[in-house]
């Protein structure tokens, strides 16, 4: 039985909870592929992603622990074990980045942004088709200076956007309840 492809837009939902295995490298590879067909105002292929997994994934929370203590940021014990009990089990992270270019000033930074937000929303849905679970996360220090830095993320050249978390679901998480389009849209008729 094939699944109607507005079907899989439907029934995508974020899925934190994942482990292993993550994708193959050529599901990885369709999922990194999926982003380029985002909509590019200028082709200015403003998105950058770092792949972080294994051991680095374990790195990354330590230091992503100890940048957000150092920017006093809230931080409670219990959060920081949820955090690693999360992180103990994801088999794939991918770091989220907006490149600046300074020299266009034509295309404002915030079109630059939103192309990268759709680029992540293709590999979210790419990761849906393939039956991965997926999460964009803003958590493990991405509002500090220390870990996009760490990343390869200097902030004069880059605007960090989070990571993606990609695995095969714990449990079946079900069909997300999803509102009715209408209470969002009005029609405007010239007047």
């Amino acid at each position: 039985m094939s699944v109607a492809p507005l079907d899989y837009l439907f029934t995508r939902r974020s899925i934190k909870i994942v482990q292993a295995p993550g994708p193959n490298e050529a599901d990885l590879a369709l999922i990194l592929q999926a982003a380029m067909s985002a909509p590019d105002h200028g082709r200015l292929q403003p998105w950058r992603f770092t792949l972080i997994r294994e051991a680095g994934i374990a790195r990354l929370a330590d230091l992503s622990t100890d940048a957000i203590r150092a920017a006093n940021l809230p931080f409670t014990p219990e959060k920081e074990a949820s955090v690693r009990r999360w992180l103990g089990r994801v088999p794939l992270l991918i770091a989220i980045a907006c490149k600046l270019d300074h020299s266009n000033t034509k295309i404002p930074e915030h079109e630059r942004m939103l192309s990268v937000g759709a680029a992540v929303m293709n590999m979210l849905n790419a990761a849906h088709m393939l039956g991965y679970g997926a999460f964009w996360s803003t958590g493990l220090g991405t509002y500090t200076d220390d870990i996009p830095e760490i990343l390869g993320f200097d902030s004069l050249d880059y605007r960090f956007m989070g990571f993606l978390s990609i695995g095969t679901p714990v449990k079946d998480m079900g069909a997300a309840e999803r509102p009715d389009f209408q209470q969002f849209v009005t029609e405007w008729t010239g007047g």
